[in-house]
């Protein structure tokens, strides 16, 4: 189920949604599959929380928009794949974007409803205009809301050198460190320690919209 291909939205009843609900306050084991389909088929966030308050069982991961440029596609490949591989909600413009869709706007959506922003740093990414939209929509999101939005990791140091504001208020912040990424032992590690950082806690409430 999480797997489908979506082409665009589809109609999903709300009668549909507590059927499910149901079925899986019997057996969760297949929740987050069925929470990934609902969000590719376009069902909003909030419903989303709703459909979980259902089952009543609790948000294991905050879900996140992965910020990148497109040169680093091939490592946003793999980290995309191997977070829904651990059943975390996450959105990146390749794989979630329908064709048709206004491109800013869907953007600025899917940061509105997803809980943490995950950008990564690179030489690529730091001289992108893109991504520094998307980094200052996150710093406007912490300071609407509270609470830390911004997970920043880095794949080289050229945001230690960035003249770029946004890049210093990025400095700031513990930045993840997969500057050796393609050594799967220590990819491994640094992508254990971004998984323990998306653990929801026990108070976590659904994002602000």
């Amino acid at each position: 189920m999480e797997n489908a291909v979506h082409e665009g939205p589809s109609s999903i009843g709300v009668d549909t949604l507590e059927l499910t609900a149901a079925d899986l306050a019997k057996d969760p084991s297949d929740q987050a599959a069925v929470e990934i389909f609902l969000e590719g088929a376009g069902v909003p966030n909030e419903y989303i929380s709703f459909f979980r308050s259902r089952i009543g069982q609790p948000v294991q991961f905050y879900s996140a928009f992965i910020s990148y440029s497109r040169k680093d596609e091939g490592f946003a490949d793999r980290l995309y794949a191997d977070l829904r591989q651990k059943n975390i909600r996450c959105w990146r413009d390749k794989e979630d974007l329908k064709i048709g869709e206004k491109l800013r706007q869907s953007i600025n959506d899917a940061i509105r409803l997803h809980e943490k922003l995950i950008v990564v740093l690179s030489e690529n990414s730091v001289n992108s205009i893109w991504v520094e939209d998307e980094v200052e929509m996150a710093f406007e999101k912490e300071r609407r809301q509270g609470g830390t939005v911004l997970f920043p990791i880095r794949l080289d140091n050229a945001v230690m050198h960035s003249k770029a504001g946004w890049a210093a208020k990025v400095r700031t912040r513990h930045i993840g460190d997969f500057r050796t990424w393609e050594d799967h032992d220590h990819y491994q590690k640094s992508l254990a320690r971004l998984i323990r950082d998306l653990q929801a806690d026990d108070k976590m409430k659904p994002a602000s919209i």
